[in-house]
């Protein structure tokens, strides 16, 4: 590794960066997380996804998870910090998804134990399983009893006309953050992939200048700013294209690994 590269930490969005279209981890990813780790360099997959989900895509403890869109961090199989929403935010969002019947949306409201849904129909089940691998339906999300740490609004239409313009009133109070074509995150204030990093940054003593992070859509955009070896994927948003140091081939064309490899001089 060149002196210029001296990478430590890098962190991965999941879907629409490392993942292609068809929620496949590309094969060659594997030994490159291998060398990696053999290397010293920490890997952080960084995802809206629950933990239980990233955990088991993975399959193993020595990774930091930047889970629930930075609400939840774990290190080693140890939770490092975590940021819970409100009881009192997380009915009112609840509710006002149930009161906008005019829009077809879903909600899952997303507790360090599992996930619930009350909304039961396959439709809407098809979306949340593959981020929640822990998810309960139950009669009442409100009546669930476990720590909050967001609430994940699916929106059958577009996430940025309906589902975002509904939620908007919630932040700056709290943060809202489209997370991707049909998904609406709700968290409270001041959690994001970001804050998150710094965090593992910190506890690891890694700086930005040490830091490499790739994402496609803007709740990954706290994260590409704390990493001076930002990357945005060929398919991201106008708002990450623009805001990354640097473009990676899209998730479908293997941009992660081959970013990666190139940078960081791995055959």
């Amino acid at each position: 590794m060149s002196e210029r590269a001296d990478v430590r930490l890098v962190a991965l969005d999941m879907d629409g960066s490392l993942l292609d279209d068809d929620k496949n981890v590309p094969p060659g990813f594997w030994p490159l997380l291998d060398e990696l780790l053999a290397r010293g360099i920490t890997v952080a997959p960084a995802s809206g996804r629950q933990y239980a989900t990233l955990r088991a895509q993975f399959g193993r403890d020595d990774l930091v998870y930047v889970a629930e869109n930075g609400a939840y961090v774990v290190r080693d199989g140890v939770e490092l910090t975590s940021t819970t929403l409100s009881s009192d935010t997380a009915r009112a969002v609840v509710e006002t998804v149930r009161a906008a019947t005019y829009l077809d949306l879903g909600v899952v409201l997303c507790g360090k134990r599992s996930a619930y849904v009350e909304r039961a129909d396959e439709a809407f089940l098809a979306h949340a399983r593959p981020y929640y691998a822990l998810l309960e339906t139950v009669p009442d999300v409100l009546a669930v009893d476990d720590d909050v740490l967001k609430v994940a609004v699916y929106d059958f239409g577009s996430a940025e006309r309906g589902a975002g313009p509904l939620l908007a009133p919630f932040d700056p109070a709290d943060r809202v953050v489209v997370s991707g074509l049909h998904w609406v995150d709700v968290m409270a204030r001041g959690v994001d992939k970001g804050v998150a990093l710094q965090v593992v940054q910190r506890t690891l003593g890694i700086t930005p200048e040490q830091t490499m992070a790739f994402g496609d859509y803007l709740n990954d955009l706290g994260m590409l700013a704390v990493a001076a070896w930002s990357y945005a994927m060929a398919n991201a948003h106008p708002d990450v294209l623009a805001a990354a140091a640097h473009v990676a081939p899209s998730n479908n064309d293997d941009g992660v690994v081959r970013t990666i490899r190139a940078v960081l001089d791995i055959a």
